[in-house]
Parts: C-alpha cells; sequence; structure tokens
C-alpha cells in the first residue's frame, strides 16, 4: 500500500469549498475525471455508510470515519458494490479494505488549501497520480467566482 498526497489552493472560503465538494450536483462534476456520472449513495456524517458508484451502480462501499465540517473528513474504503450488493470479505477486497482517503480544509489568507491523502495499491497509483490533479482543478472550476466551470456531466440513467 502507498500513500499519494495532493494539494491545492482555492480562492473560496472553507465553507463553500466543503460544500461543493459534497453536493451532488458538484459532487458529479469535480469526480468526473475519475469516472463520468460519478455519484453518491448516503451520508457525509461521522459513522455513516456511504457508496460511492458509477452510472453502471457499481463502485465501493466505504464508512465516515470523520466528518469535521469545513475542517476534516475521512472516508475508509470497506469493499466493493457490484448488481446493488456489497462485497465485504472477497479475495479481491482483501487488498485494499480499510483503505483511507483523507481531505484537509485549512485556512491560507483569504483562500483554503484542500489536502487530500489516500491510501492506494500499486495497480492503481498511476491512474490516481494522473487524475487526482484533474479533479481538484474542476473543484477549483466550479468554487472560484468568475472561473469558467467544467460543463455538468449528464446525470445517471434510471
Amino acid at each position: 500500500m502507498k500513500s499519494l498526497h495532493f494539494a491545492t489552493t482555492i480562492h473560496a472560503p472553507r465553507k463553500a469549498v466543503w460544500d461543493a465538494m459534497l453536493a451532488p450536483d458538484t459532487y458529479r462534476i469535480w469526480t468526473a475525471p475519475f469516472m463520468e456520472g460519478s455519484q453518491y449513495e448516503g451520508s457525509w456524517e461521522k459513522g455513516a455508510r456511504i457508496r460511492f458508484l458509477g452510472p453502471d451502480g457499481s463502485g465501493m462501499a466505504s464508512v465516515i470515519e470523520e466528518s469535521r465540517p469545513h475542517e476534516f473528513l475521512s472516508i475508509r474504503h470497506l469493499g466493493f458494490v457490484k448488481d446493488g450488493v456489497e462485497d465485504l470479505e472477497s479475495e479481491a477486497v482483501k487488498g485494499w479494505a480499510g483503505c483511507h482517503e483523507n481531505y484537509s480544509f485549512s485556512d491560507a489568507g483569504t483562500s483554503t488549501q484542500v489536502t487530500v491523502d489516500l491510501d492506494v495499491t500499486p495497480e492503481f497509483e498511476d491512474y490516481m497520480v494522473k487524475t487526482w490533479p484533474r479533479a481538484l482543478s474542476a473543484l477549483k472550476g466550479i468554487c472560484e467566482p468568475g472561473a469558467a466551470a467544467p460543463p455538468v456531466p449528464p446525470a445517471p440513467a434510471g
């Protein structure tokens, strides 16, 4: 397992960045670099179960390990979701279950420093290294006044 670190400064208050990152409509926009039509089901509250899904309904099952609004969010990944069924115990899951994805929000003058720290398996390292900067750029485009926001991906069918 490897830990990756990404950061960006967004010219907007922490509350605005937090809200844009987690609201369903804007979540779809900034996560589109990972997969067009990405969405989530569940809550961002501490202890809540949450699913991160692609347009076909497959994805990851996770739990919100920590949630301090406008400051810190920690997600612990538990397993896969396929055809609406969670797989939390297969051999494929055991290699990465328990990985974390942590988001920190701090003041940087009148801007917000967003830091992302995540655990990744070797087979996804290159993908994450290439994709996270694009996703953070999309988040920045949503949050910064006057910046051209990326187009809204279509909502998933169903």
